[in-house]
């Protein structure tokens, strides 16, 4: 029965699971990386050859994905590492930390790719919008391509999130370029160029505030994002009839995908104290917390007395 238990309580990602995600993702930031590794040399090249700044701030863009991608899979190495004396849970929280480093590079990106805009509009130089538009074509091709590498896994990871979101915003920016190019090769309408280059800065603020946010919220301990505090201490209490109350409740990210709670909570009797804990610890685990420390108290107890009570 206990087995039995455990699995459905893993059904979000049991072993085989957990394996066939990571040799995918995996594969998704190599070839990812590959991809925009080559497009931004040829992008950025083609943004000097043709004085394009806004080839230019996508290049600069996409390199600070290729930096976010590399981290990423750096992350998720880091995570697999056993826990020791000194790091006693492993270097699961470096996805947290490299998901918020990825929201401040792109923060760093958009403020070069204004500055850029800015200087160029003070003084428009004509430039190819035929041969943009054909860069940015390519563009669109391999972001919408690694954005289809990270779809599936984007709601289970925050920093497959945050490279989801990236890539996305890119295939939207490289569209942008393409029709600025498109109509500054038959309008000469220069001063296009920056404002797109502008607008992509736009576009990459509003999908980097979410993975900001998120970032600073794990980083500081805060309760996950999708996760209510209050849906949990019902759920708890609903678990098993003879739990009375839950309190000194704390629910927090182990990593952007494993989260961890600690609490106490008030029994009527100590009796069966096991089962009550399997299953609070099987309604949590439906409710995406693997991690639990429960500590058990009667009615009316004081906490410096409960010592020889908490197991």
């Amino acid at each position: 029965m206990s087995h039995k238990h455990d699995h459905h309580g893993h059904s979000h990602g049991h072993d085989h699971g957990h394996i066939t995600m990571a040799d995918s993702l995996n594969h998704a930031f190599v070839i990812g990386i590959t991809l925009n590794l080559i497009f931004v040399a040829v992008e950025f090249i083609a943004g000097i050859v043709l004085d394009s700044v806004a080839l230019m701030s996508d290049a600069g863009h996409n390199l600070s994905d290729v930096v976010s991608l590399a981290l990423s899979m750096m992350a998720f190495r880091l995570a697999k590492l056993k826990p020791t004396s000194n790091y006693t849970y492993g270097c699961k929280k470096s996805t947290i930390l490299v998901s918020l480093a990825n929201a401040c590079i792109l923060l760093v990106a958009i403020g070069l790719i204004f500055y850029e805009s800015f200087e160029k509009i003070r003084d428009p130089q004509p430039i190819e919008g035929g041969a943009i538009a054909w860069v940015a074509g390519i563009g669109i091709v391999i972001n919408a391509l690694t954005a289809w590498f990270f779809m599936r896994y984007r709601k289970r990871d925050l920093n497959v999130k945050g490279a989801y979101l990236h890539m996305v915003a890119d295939t939207l920016v490289s569209v942008g370029v393409v029709v600025s190019g498109v109509i500054i090769s038959y309008t000469g309408f220069y001063i296009l160029d920056p404002i797109i280059g502008m607008a992509i800065a736009v576009v990459i603020l509003f999908s980097t505030w979410g993975l900001l946010r998120d970032s600073i919220r794990l980083s500081l301990d805060g309760v996950p994002m999708g996760i209510d505090g209050d849906k949990v201490k019902d759920e708890m209490v609903a678990a098993d009839p003879r739990v009375l109350e839950v309190h000194h409740l704390h629910i927090w990210a182990l990593s952007t995908t494993e989260n961890a709670l600690t609490a106490h909570i008030v029994v009527d009797s100590m009796t069966g104290v096991d089962e009550i804990k399997h299953n609070i610890r099987h309604a949590l685990k439906h409710l995406d917390i693997g991690h639990s420390t429960l500590e058990f108290e009667l009615p009316g107890e004081k906490e410096h007395e409960l010592c020889e009570d908490c197991r």
